[in-house]
């Protein structure tokens, strides 16, 4: 099972989508599965990821393998991170 967090207009997307709690979408892992492959099936369009992802808190891309267990977290296309050169999807989180 994986935890797919959602953010900001992509909340739309939990059946919850209170803002006072937590947008979660619980979803079961396929093999090969990316941060791309759970979006679309959770049903978010390309175009309204942005680049903000993260598995278990690590900067992530939509590449990016999931396993079970993991929690991904999904930002749209309008809430972007300031700093996000900082952060390279392939340093495990850590800032360069």
């Amino acid at each position: 099972m994986i935890e797919v967090h959602l953010y900001g207009k992509l909340r739309r997307f939990a059946k919850r989508s209170d803002p006072t709690a937590p947008s979660v979408v619980r979803i079961d892992r396929h093999e090969g599965d990316t941060l791309g492959r759970v979006a679309a099936r959770v049903g978010i369009a390309p175009g309204d990821l942005g680049s903000n992802l993260f598995v278990n808190g690590r900067y992530a891309t939509l590449d990016s393998p999931v396993a079970d267990g993991d929690r991904l977290g999904f930002f749209p296309d309008d809430m972007q991170l300031l700093y996000k050169w900082y952060f390279d999807p392939h340093a495990q989180g850590q800032p360069t």
